[in-house]
């Protein structure tokens, strides 16, 4: 009698861990297959407000001040660049 109650215990346990992991999975998978469709501007799915309006990601190039201190250009740095 207390094998059947333990035994029913660890296969209610066993079970209802095995239903949510299922869950979690099949929502992980759902979730990421959507992600996989095709996007743009003639599609219905909609990434950033940038893809919205028709706008793409420019990039500027390596060459281009930082804000309101470059510290690649600091005079620190060109200082003890001229001492070597």
């Amino acid at each position: 009698m207390e094998f059947e109650l333990i035994f029913g215990v660890l296969e209610g346990i066993v079970a209802s861990t095995v239903f949510i992991i299922i869950l979690l999975v099949g929502f992980a998978l759902l979730v990421g297959l959507t992600k996989l469709r095709k996007s743009g501007g003639k599609t219905k799915i909609v990434r950033s407000l940038d893809e919205m309006v028709g706008g793409s990601a420019e990039f500027f190039p390596p060459t281009v001040p930082r804000g309101p201190a470059d510290q690649l250009n600091s005079p620190e740095l060109l200082e003890a660049d001229t001492k070597d």
